[in-house]
């Protein structure tokens, strides 16, 4: 117990020194973060717990998830629901298909980890973006489009790896067509029914108490609850915990005060409660992929594949983002090219698509290089594309110069 405390004390404070030392150079934290995982290890310096599909998928992504869907109103939404939900289902069924058909060429992968790897490794996370949003106070329609595209693609990417880890292993008695239908839409639909019902749960009991903790308490429990029992049933855990943040968000923080169902003061505090919930998350997140990243054999390959992996991902991105970005262009909710380029170079991988990929059995063919592969990918997304994001927004006209 008392190691466990060290190893988490030990995190926190190299996290609060690196936060302190980026907002003094105008890094994202997430960036410097990993810089200084990485920094730490390679010098032999050990950091905080083993980083494994269970800590992600359990403690780090579900306030993750919950704390930024908390924070979408409905109304914003559903003005441009519409294409969200084209680059988050069809965009990100396109890149898998991209991803896979380009190793299976390129690299000589067999399909079936080709498969599960363009599944996982679609799966976006712009942590880093949005902290760089937040920290420049860039708000409005692009930020909205970054974060919940990136909450629905995660949903749709951690779906479709479900689906593809089962055909691989199904061997001679694979689904049809059709049977693989039924499964996306009861998987899909069951996750969303039970965060809805999780998150309606936690306001309703909300409704009878004033006492600010005891809303903090049963927003966690539907944060946390609302994933793990969707798990538990083998629907999306990830699509659960999202729903489950839109519902208290929207009937909770976001209501008039006559028909909210939160108190003033338990709607401030759970404001407060979970980004600090998630500051927390990433601070532990990225300093292990650092870390992580250090000490990975990527001898397995060398550098020439892992960056035609890198490159095929950014491929595939685009293939998820231009031409669907076309079907809604003279409408109103048109995506102008400026927004499709932010959409592009910033749809970072991470915390999720490790996770996968950490959970994948030993027996898949290939599966420590889809580990190794899945690193190169995640840290040159953090870094190269998180560090380059900001000249981009200036670029383009979303930031102002730097005086």
């Amino acid at each position: 117990m008392s190691e466990n405390l060290q190893d988490i004390l030990l995190m926190l404070s190299v996290a609060m020194l690196v936060a302190l030392a980026a907002r003094r150079v105008k890094l994202p934290y997430t960036i410097g973060l990993v810089i200084v995982g990485a920094l730490l290890a390679d010098s032999k310096i050990e950091i905080g717990p083993d980083l494994t599909s269970e800590l992600i998928l359990d403690l780090i992504l579900p306030p993750l998830l919950f704390e930024a869907a908390l924070a979408l109103r409905w109304r914003d939404l559903r003005a441009d629901l519409a294409p969200i939900l084209t680059f988050s289902i069809l965009g990100t069924i396109l890149a898998m298909a991209a991803v896979a058909a380009g190793l299976v060429w390129l690299l000589g992968w067999p399909l079936a980890p080709a498969l599960v790897f363009g599944a996982l490794i679609s799966a976006t996370d712009p942590v880093a973006i949005i902290a760089m949003f937040k920290d420049n106070k860039f708000h409005g329609r692009l930020s909205l489009l970054v974060e919940a595209e990136s909450l629905f693609n995660d949903g749709a990417a951690a779906v479709l790896f479900a689906l593809a880890l089962a055909w691989t292993q199904a061997g001679e008695h694979a689904p049809s067509a059709v049977e693989a239908a039924l499964t996306l839409a009861r998987v899909v639909a069951g996750g969303l029914c039970v965060g809805a019902a999780m998150g309606a749960m936690a306001i309703v009991l909300s409704r009878g108490t004033s006492d600010h903790l005891v809303e903090l308490t049963l927003s966690t429990i539907a944060a946390f609850g609302s994933f793990l029992v969707a798990e538990r049933l083998q629907v999306s855990g990830v699509l659960a915990t999202v729903a489950a943040g839109l519902v208290i968000g929207n009937f909770g923080i976001f209501s008039p005060d006559e028909r909210s169902f939160l108190s003033k003061r338990g709607r401030e505090a759970m404001t407060n409660h979970w980004e600090f919930a998630a500051f927390l998350a990433n601070s532990v997140i990225f300093l292990l992929i650092g870390a992580n990243v250090a000490v990975m054999h990527y001898e397995t390959y060398g550098p020439v594949v892992v960056g035609g992996v890198i490159a095929l991902t950014l491929v595939s991105r685009a293939l998820a983002v231009y031409p669907l970005a076309l079907l809604f262009r003279g409408r109103a909710n048109a995506i102008a090219p400026a927004e499709q380029h932010v959409l592009w170079w910033g749809g970072l991988r991470g915390a999720l698509g490790l996770a996968l990929a950490l959970s994948l059995p030993a027996s898949l063919p290939l599966r420590d290089e889809i580990v190794v592969v899945t690193f190169g990918v995640v840290a040159f997304s953090i870094v190269v594309q998180g560090l380059t994001m900001p000249p981009l927004l200036r670029l383009l006209g979303f930031l102002p110069s730097p005086r």
